[in-house]
């Protein structure tokens, strides 16, 4: 299902030094995952279940992979690569499912 990590450009990006995942990609999870995409250079997935929000970071945010399906699940984590990542951040508008995200990942 993982189909690789994305860098700047649109190339897949399989030596990424720093991955994360970002639960939410509402204004402020579109905001997290674009500066570590293009200040820190990480290798980014934005995980929701809002596909207009998804849709518009795809547009809008060059360098990250999107992930629809809740966060909280962990099938959806895994299919974002939570078993390597260095980080996971989540900001949904749910503090139940930010924190069950947490905790599962």
């Amino acid at each position: 299902m993982r189909r690789g990590w994305v860098q700047a450009g649109g190339t897949v990006n399989e030596d990424a030094q720093f991955r994360a995942i970002v639960c939410g990609a509402g204004e402020v999870g579109r905001s997290i995952a674009r500066h570590l995409a293009e200040e820190e250079a990480a290798a980014v997935t934005l995980v929701a279940q809002e596909t207009e929000f998804l849709d518009r970071a795809r547009r809008d945010t060059a360098g990250i992979e999107t992930l629809h399906g809740h966060p909280a699940h962990p099938p959806v984590l895994r299919d974002a690569g939570a078993d390597n990542a260095n980080l996971l951040v989540a900001v949904t508008r749910s503090d139940e499912t930010n924190m069950v995200a947490c905790q599962v990942a």
